[in-house]
């Protein structure tokens, strides 16, 4: 039986999400990436773990956006942090 992960939005996140720039994609997180991440938000060919200063951040590409989550274990929760596009993000 495999544990099915919650999906947490921070404020600053759904802030994000209602401009303008990224209207449109947040449908495709809901369909395509949520269902992933629910599943296994470790591992995938769209993650990546950051290392450095943003050591425990997990990257999620989606075309020429980067969605950016943390992963809470203990709790099963994947806190979405914020999107960004790929020149702003890094």
């Amino acid at each position: 039986m495999s544990v099915e992960f919650r999906i947490a939005e921070t404020s600053g996140f759904r802030k994000k999400i209602g401009k303008r720039d990224y209207s449109g994609i947040y449908e495709k997180i809901v369909a395509y990436v949520y269902p992933q991440l629910r599943s296994n938000p470790f591992y995938g060919p769209s993650i990546k773990k950051l290392r450095g200063e943003f050591d425990g951040v997990y990257r999620y590409r989606i075309g020429s956006f980067r969605l950016f989550y943390t992963i809470e274990s203990s709790k099963v929760i994947v806190f979405v942090l914020g999107i960004e596009k790929r020149k702003d993000s890094y």
